[in-house]
């Protein structure tokens, strides 16, 4: 039985196709992102949804699904399967009683990213990669370097001087080659540009979108949270975009199980949560624009979607057209409202990036766009502990209580 039913690569917007069986980053037609086709046949010739109960509660347990071709080629640290919690209390506050919560901050590396890496760092070992190169917001940087290390790769990380410094410490702990640059993740991908061309064909590219493996371990939430509701979509997905390459990723997910046969129905509305300080995506589909522009002056402390320009960003907004979806961007000030008002809630500390989901899904109840029937997912992407510093402590330190006497 094959482990992995991965035929080819197609171009996501020229549909061209390449290979799988040597490494690729963009379609050499017309320079897009690539995506993971497979055999679906043959997939659901050899697996059921019933079948996958009795296996790992790891992402692996979609392995015909994933790229990764012979199971001893697998890179992992207990990735995948978080859980998917009822909000009933912030819920019940903004009107949606049946409001979930997918908690990413629980996988190693304390963030999503953890899904990309284990997959992409699977792929590349597995394809003969020896050295890995990428720019970064932080998170991803801090999981391809730990993966990197667990795979016995050399990785290059190139990160904005201000990502979160616990990620700078993850990179250094793994051994990774760590630079920071003083600007934003655009600029760290010209450096990461210039380092592959320098170093041509000793450092693969491994950035957003240029390789094509990273989205398959991040759709894997999409099919957890089908295999979670009893092989039945919720009626909406609220997801925090920067590069956008999970919201890709669940909908690439959701359009394979329709197409295997295991969903039916209408597929989930995608909801893109962008920051007011940078909202390339949001602008882009209240223009009607199937591409975004450049956002000048990117800032947010929800530093994971500080992205100016995403290379996908036509994929994104293909999800949304596709979902009848929406784009919608909140306030920094809203967004650390919201984390702190949901940590007090329901006792869960959520990064500055899922706190945005929460304020999207309370703005879209108050507009009307989301029902109060309406079965509302919400995607925590990473550990609120990993962003001390949304939370400022101003604590009165006290004298110890006097020895009994």
């Amino acid at each position: 039985m094959s482990f992995s039913h991965l035929s080819h690569l197609e171009c996501g917007r020229c549909g061209a196709d390449h290979a799988a069986d040597r490494p690729q980053n963009l379609c050499r037609t017309c320079g897009s992102p690539l995506l993971a086709r497979y055999d679906l046949a043959a997939v659901r010739a050899a697996v059921r949804p019933a079948d996958l109960a009795r296996r790992p509660p790891d992402l692996w347990r979609y392995h015909e699904l994933l790229p990764v071709g012979r199971a001893d080629a697998v890179v992992t640290l207990g990735e995948g399967m978080t859980p998917l919690l009822p909000m009933p209390r912030y819920g019940e506050r903004i009107g949606l009683p049946g409001l979930l919560m997918k908690d990413e901050g629980l996988v190693p590396t304390g963030s999503f990213k953890a899904r990309g890496a284990a997959v992409g760092v699977s792929r590349a070992a597995e394809l003969g990669i020896k050295r890995l190169a990428m720019p970064t917001n932080g998170n991803a940087g801090a999981a391809w370097s730990v993966y990197g290390a667990r795979a016995g790769l050399t990785t290059t990380v190139v990160m904005p001087a201000d990502a979160p410094r616990i990620t700078r410490r993850e990179c250094v702990a793994a051994g990774a080659d760590l630079h920071v640059v003083d600007g934003l993740i655009s600029d760290a991908g010209r450096m990461v540009g210039e380092l592959v061309a320098r170093e041509h064909g000793e450092v693969f590219d491994a950035s957003t979108l240029k390789e094509p493996y990273r989205i398959e371990g991040k759709k894997t939430m999409g099919l957890e949270i089908v295999e979670q509701l009893g092989w039945r979509p919720p009626d909406v997905i609220i997801y925090p975009t920067g590069g956008g390459v999970g919201l890709i990723g669940i909908h690439k997910a959701l359009s394979e199980l329709a197409e295997l046969g295991w969903i039916t129905g209408a597929p989930p509305r995608l909801v893109a949560v962008q920051a007011a300080g940078c909202a390339p995506i949001v602008r882009a589909f209240e223009r009607g624009e199937r591409e975004s522009e450049f956002w000048s002056g990117a800032r947010t402390v929800a530093f994971g979607i500080n992205v100016p320009r995403p290379l996908g960003d036509f994929l994104i907004l293909d999800a949304l057209a596709e979902t009848s979806g929406t784009a919608i961007s909140v306030t920094d000030d809203e967004l650390l409202a919201d984390l702190r008002t949901v940590a007090a809630l329901e006792g869960a500390f959520v990064c500055p990036e899922g706190a945005a989901a929460f304020t999207a899904a309370r703005k879209l109840r108050e507009s009307g766009w989301l029902a109060e029937d309406d079965q509302v997912v919400v995607l925590n992407t990473g550990a609120g502990l990993k962003y001390p510093q949304t939370v400022p402590v101003d604590a009165e330190v006290l004298p110890p209580s006097p020895e009994p006497a």
